[in-house]
C-alpha cells in the first residue's frame, strides 16, 4: 500500500509540474523570412503606394494560460523595398527615413489586450528617426500552434496601425504625399 501511495503522490506531482510548464510564458524568435512590415500612403491622390521592409528581427513572449504577452521588434530601415532601387535610396535620405543616422526602427509593447484566448490589440512605443510615439496595433489574425514542418511551437499574427509621418520628422511633401501612413505587419515567430 505504501508503494501505491508513493506512486500516486509522484504521479500527482508530475501532473502538477507538467501543468505549470504548460502555463509558463514561451519566448519566440521572429522568423525574418516570414515577417514583413509593410507601409502604404497616398501618392498625390493618384494611388496608394505599397512598400515593405525585408529585414525584421525580435522576439515575442506569449503565455496562453495567463493571457499575457510582449513584443519587441527591430526593423532594418535600410531594407526598405519599394520595388524600385532608386526610390529605395530616395526614401533612405534625410528627408524621409535618414538611415545613415537612424538605421533601425523599433516597436516595444507596453500592453497586450486579449479578447478570449487571442490578442485583440497591442499597445506600445514606436521609434522612427529617434522619435518615440505611442501606437496601438489592431490584431486582425492570430494563431499559436506547433509548426507543421519544424515541429516546434510557433505563432503568427497580422496587425495594423496608422501614424502621421510628420510626427516622426519624415514629412517632406506632406500633405500632397499623404501624411497618414498605414503600417501592416505580418509576423511569424518560432519558440526558442
Amino acid at each position: 500500500m505504501t508503494s501505491l501511495k508513493k506512486l500516486s503522490a509522484a504521479l500527482a506531482f508530475a501532473s502538477l509540474a507538467a501543468g505549470s510548464a504548460l502555463a509558463a510564458p514561451v519566448t519566440y524568435t521572429v522568423d525574418s523570412s516570414h515577417t514583413y512590415p509593410r507601409f502604404s500612403y497616398s501618392h498625390f491622390g493618384f494611388s496608394t503606394q505599397l512598400s515593405s521592409f525585408t529585414n525584421t528581427t525580435g522576439k515575442v513572449v506569449f503565455d496562453a494560460e495567463a493571457k499575457t504577452g510582449s513584443v519587441d521588434i527591430v526593423i532594418d530601415m535600410k531594407s526598405v523595398n519599394t520595388g524600385f532601387a532608386d526610390f529605395n535610396g530616395h526614401l533612405q535620405g534625410e528627408d524621409f527615413l535618414d538611415t545613415a543616422k537612424f538605421p533601425t526602427a523599433t516597436f516595444k509593447s507596453t500592453k497586450v489586450v486579449f479578447e478570449g484566448d487571442k490578442p485583440k490589440s497591442i499597445e506600445g512605443q514606436l521609434t522612427i528617426k529617434g522619435v518615440t510615439k505611442p501606437v496601438t496595433l489592431s490584431v486582425t489574425g492570430f494563431q499559436a500552434m506547433p509548426h507543421p514542418i519544424i515541429k516546434k511551437p510557433a505563432l503568427g499574427a497580422n496587425a495594423f496601425t496608422t501614424i502621421k509621418r510628420t510626427e516622426f520628422n519624415a514629412g517632406k511633401y506632406a500633405p500632397y504625399v499623404g501624411d497618414e501612413v498605414r503600417i501592416d505587419v505580418a509576423i511569424e515567430a518560432i519558440a526558442q
